[in-house]
């Protein structure tokens, strides 16, 4: 969004702002997806069927920006073209996130993986060329995130090992 905002600082922002609570409406979905799915082990398919039958139309204000929240990744994608940053193959690579399902239990399609390989391809060049064009890491930058990486896969092996560690 910097690279976007230097020449057109308005697509820069909607379509950031935009695409970020798109973002967030995933993690929220995702959530409610998570909990479904674990009402089954915890009660039964029956009864997990039912909850979220019953609670499929509950308010939450999420729905209400779905059609912004998939708007935002066409705004970027106008944005990282006309601003350069991208060039047109990979500003339609990335505008075609505007097309991955959106919503509670929407469940991947066979498509999905090429429009997230659409996002790949318009991102990942970008990004090679950020950490490239960057000064280096620092040396306490690196300590603290070889202790992060070292620690998390402690913590993955125990939880696998201890699951007892996890319902507490």
């Amino acid at each position: 969004m910097r690279f976007i905002g230097v020449k057109h600082p308005n697509l820069a922002a909607w379509g950031g702002m935009f695409t970020i609570l798109c973002l967030i409406g995933r993690v929220f979905h995702g959530g409610i997806d998570h909990m479904a799915f674990q009402l089954v082990n915890v009660q039964s398919l029956e009864l997990a069927t039912k909850a979220v039958s019953d609670s499929y139309q509950a308010f939450h204000i999420v729905r209400y920006f779905n059609g912004w929240m998939m708007g935002g990744w066409i705004l970027l994608a106008i944005g990282a073209y006309r601003s350069g940053t991208l060039g047109i193959i990979r500003s339609i690579a990335l505008s075609s996130m505007f097309f991955l399902p959106l919503g509670t239990l929407k469940g991947t399609r066979f498509e999905s993986t090429f429009i997230l390989l659409g996002l790949c391809i318009a991102l990942v060049p970008l990004g090679v060329k950020v950490l490239l064009d960057g000064p280096p890491p620092s040396r306490k930058a690196i300590i603290w995130t070889i202790a992060f990486i070292v620690g998390e896969i402690a913590f993955i092996v125990l939880s696998i090992f201890f699951p007892e560690m996890m319902q507490h």
